[in-house]
């Protein structure tokens, strides 16, 4: 078997206007598919990222996150970009606070870590 890159990865959040607002207008993803799941009461959200996609999934209810101390499964999303402090201060200008800019010690490159409407912590590389 040989695995050649990230097809998709799936995030769960819980109010439809807030987690789309933030993925399609605050980070700028374009929307590939949007569908209501009627059986199950939620919306599936299909956004591109480059070569792979984001499934957003709205569902109404869904238990929070664990955060700290860290429970099991994905940790965080990281999305890579040119500049870290530019990107940063659209962030800002979009009303969303990120941590300050550090840098990796193992990459030797810049990073910061913000979260989405509820709570998912995603990270800004270099």
């Amino acid at each position: 078997m040989q695995l050649h890159q990230i097809h998709h990865v799936a995030v769960i959040g819980s109010d439809y206007e807030a987690s789309r607002h933030f993925y399609v207008d605050v980070l700028g993803f374009r929307v590939v598919r949007e569908n209501f799941r009627k059986e199950r009461g939620d919306w599936k959200i299909d956004l591109a990222c480059g070569d792979a996609e984001i499934e957003l999934f709205i569902i109404p209810g869904a238990p929070p996150r664990p955060s700290y101390p860290e429970a099991r499964g994905l940790r965080h999303l990281a999305f890579r970009v040119d500049d870290v402090e530019a990107a940063v201060e659209r962030l800002a200008a979009r009303g969303v606070e990120a941590e300050p800019v550090r840098m990796d010690p193992y990459t030797q490159k810049r990073m910061t870590f913000f979260h989405d409407p509820d709570g998912l912590p995603l990270e800004l590389h270099e």
